[in-house]
């Protein structure tokens, strides 16, 4: 009997050994994709990308579950723009008082209810209301969601009954990325491993847990950030952030070998912005005027010089990552870059 079972635990030990053996086969010929940026920066919509470029996008119960994203996005929207009237001392004319009143209500930190037509009527009659858009108009004072204006300018599509959120919506919506979220996929016989981690500072702790075997870095930076602050503490430059930021994951001992990827994310934005808000608020040395082509290459320089090894290269592309031509345009210029380094160190060794 005692041998029986030594058999037996042979037998087990020899499975383990081959799970484990077969996992490092496929760790070696992993490529290992590390998102990583400041909040805001556009991170997970790069992912949503992903999905739908590489995984065949949402299904239909992944779909509906966004609804209340959007909802929540839509509420706190032009909620924050009902109190930075208030505290901008911008006059909301009396007719639409009323609609204020309304979304003001819903004092639910994060929006958990329906859109009603009752709630969708009240944001058409503010977001028509010319105070409301002047506060619009003035949110570098204050924190306001980059898709604020999209969601309002399809609020009666969002209110229909039986609304189910398509590509475009999905990526829009914004909600906080906690903790670790991974995806699989494979292109061209390459499995690929892409991690997506929170850019907020409470989540940066959690970053190290992934920064064995990393093939490639994607960093993101939001373009327009320049001129706004940070969600964590409102005091501190989001542009400065990001640079800071970059300059210690570049330079890290982890990543002395490792692509660096740089995506200029909300070129969009970024594009209408520039052409009213002078990059010298961010830069004082910048002397481009309000010029996208000049403002975008002082940026990008600013990122390359913070890194410290010149045997390393990085990788910049202006992206817009709500885009899915202009993602996968870039994406196939990543995989060429993994794919070359991976090369590169196979000849090394």
């Amino acid at each position: 009997m005692g041998l029986c079972a030594s058999a037996e635990s042979d037998t087990k030990g020899a499975d383990v050994e081959s799970v484990l053996t077969q996992e490092a086969k496929k760790l070696d010929n992993e490529v290992k994709l590390l998102l990583l940026g400041a909040g805001e920066s556009g991170k997970s919509t790069i992912a949503k990308q992903i999905k739908i470029l590489h995984l065949k996008g949402f299904t239909g119960e992944e779909r509906a579950s966004y609804k209340a994203v959007i909802f929540a996005n839509v509420i706190s929207s032009m909620r924050a723009l009902i109190l930075a009237a208030n505290e901008l001392g911008i006059e909301i004319q009396p007719s639409a008082k009323p609609a204020a009143e309304r979304i003001s209500a819903e004092t639910e930190e994060c929006f958990s209810g329906e859109l009603t037509q009752e709630l969708a009527q009240a944001i058409k009659i503010l977001w028509a209301e010319t105070g409301i858009r002047e506060v619009c108009g003035r949110s570098a004072e204050f924190q306001l969601n980059d898709s604020a204006i999209y969601f309002f300018e399809n609020i009666d599509k969002l209110s229909k009954p039986g609304y189910v959120p398509d590509e475009q919506d999905i990526l829009r919506s914004r909600s906080k990325t906690t903790g670790i979220v991974e995806f699989e996929f494979d292109i061209e016989n390459v499995h690929f491993r892409l991690v997506d981690v929170g850019g907020q500072r409470s989540e940066r702790k959690k970053w190290m847990h992934c920064f064995q075997d990393v093939t490639a870095v994607l960093f993101c930076v939001a373009l327009s950030e320049y001129d706004l602050k940070l969600y964590e503490d409102d005091t501190t430059n989001r542009m400065h952030e990001s640079l800071k930021l970059f300059k210690e994951i570049c330079n890290n001992k982890w990543f002395i070998d490792t692509a660096m990827i740089l995506f200029l994310n909300k070129r969009d934005i970024f594009e209408n912005k520039i052409k009213r808000v002078d990059l010298r608020i961010c830069f004082p040395s910048y002397t481009g005027g309000c010029n996208y082509d000049a403002a975008v290459k002082f940026i990008t320089d600013q990122f390359i010089s913070q890194n410290a090894n010149s045997r390393k290269s990085i990788f910049p592309h202006a992206t817009c990552a709500t885009d899915t031509s202009n993602i996968t345009h870039v994406f196939r210029s990543v995989q060429e870059v993994v794919m070359k380094n991976a090369i590169a160190e196979d000849f090394a060794l």
